[in-house]
């Protein structure tokens, strides 16, 4: 290939310096050598690239045009040597982490704030998960960890041995429909030969190559499938359906009067929500967030729900939860047992 980095440092330093043995001294060789990597240049581009009339080197068009992509490539260049530098100390160039949609944005951004005061040169992915999509991310290895799983591990993750998970917390979910509804004026506790009757409200799994899976559904009951929980509430809130929310998602709307709660002759237990990575993974920072969802206080944080105005003028993370990884957690902690596999059962 005709153009390589040592050429274009070359042309950098002479159209900045304005001559041939300024460039050279710049660089500590010869002006010779110097003309003689941009004449070889020229003439594999067929392209002259300086005018050498006059007492200065000056760009020709084709000249500028090679500098101006040329600088961005050396930079790309001292980037990527940086990276691999950096990835060498033990740091991944990426995390990517799936979100199940019970864990509100808003909670993560303190616990973000902390990773990036580390000057750590990974970057963050995030994906947002409903159901199985977070299992299913580690599983096609589209996430290396997730937050917010199932406690039911799918048989694929238990039968590789290759993932481990913790506890993250328990969430507590409630029947939720508008006060306009029909449902709202219904005998409690609501029987399910009742609910059947009305439409239900779903967040899609994102799972893709997991078998599908639905929770906390009727067979036979009309269903209205939206993207996100954000839309799953908006639509309960016009009346359109009802369903299941998070119960710190619906709080805020049961205490302003745009949902009300039901009560159900088959009540739902809360999920039990746990954090999941891959067992054999070894990198800074994984071990840092792992380290740091280690701390009580920073999971409970991450089953609040949104952040309410009153918390938003508050630190919500703890002095202890904002300490950094300590020399002893520069590694995930150790894969211990298997998750547990369990029973299925609809959250």
């Amino acid at each position: 290939m005709a153009i390589t980095l040592e050429s274009l440092v070359v042309i950098d330093a002479i159209a900045r310096r304005g001559s041939f043995a300024a460039a050279a001294a710049e660089l500590g060789r010869v002006p010779s050598a110097l003309t003689y990597t941009v004449r070889r240049l020229e003439d594999e581009l067929d392209a002259l690239l300086f005018d050498r009339r006059g007492r200065r080197a000056r760009l020709t068009p084709a000249g500028r045009e090679l500098l101006e992509q040329g600088r961005a490539l050396l930079r790309a260049a001292d980037d990527l040597a940086c990276r691999v530098r950096e990835v060498a100390s033990g740091w991944e160039v990426e995390l990517r982490i799936a979100l199940d949609a019970s864990v509100s944005f808003d909670r993560v951004r303190p616990v973000l704030g902390d990773f990036y005061k580390l000057g750590s040169p990974t970057r963050l992915r995030f994906s947002s998960e409903v159901l199985d999509g977070g299992w299913d991310a580690l599983l096609s290895a589209r996430a290396d960890l997730a937050i917010g799983v199932g406690h039911d591990t799918p048989a694929q993750a238990f039968a590789s041995g290759q993932f481990t998970s913790r506890p993250l917390g328990e969430l507590a979910f409630v029947y939720c429909v508008a006060p306009h509804h029909p449902l709202a004026r219904a005998e409690q506790p609501v029987p399910p030969e009742l609910l059947v009757a009305h439409r239900a409200v779903a967040i899609a799994n994102t799972a893709r190559g997991l078998p599908p899976r639905s929770a906390g559904l009727l067979s036979g009951q009309d269903l209205l499938t939206v993207a996100t929980l954000e839309q799953k509430i908006a639509m309960q809130v016009a009346g359109l359906g009802c369903g299941f929310l998070p119960e710190p998602f619906a709080r805020p709307h049961l205490t302003a009067g745009r949902l009300v709660a039901l009560q159900l002759a088959q009540p739902q237990t809360p999920a039990v929500l746990r954090y999941a990575w891959r067992s054999d993974t070894r990198s800074k920072a994984l071990a840092w967030w792992l380290h740091r969802l280690e701390v009580p206080r920073v999971r409970r944080m991450l089953l609040a729900g949104p952040v309410t105005a009153a918390e938003a003028v508050r630190e919500p993370v703890s002095k202890q939860a904002s300490e950094p990884v300590s020399k002893q957690a520069s590694e995930p902690p150790s894969a211990g047992s298997r998750p547990a596999k369990t029973a299925r059962r609809a959250r």
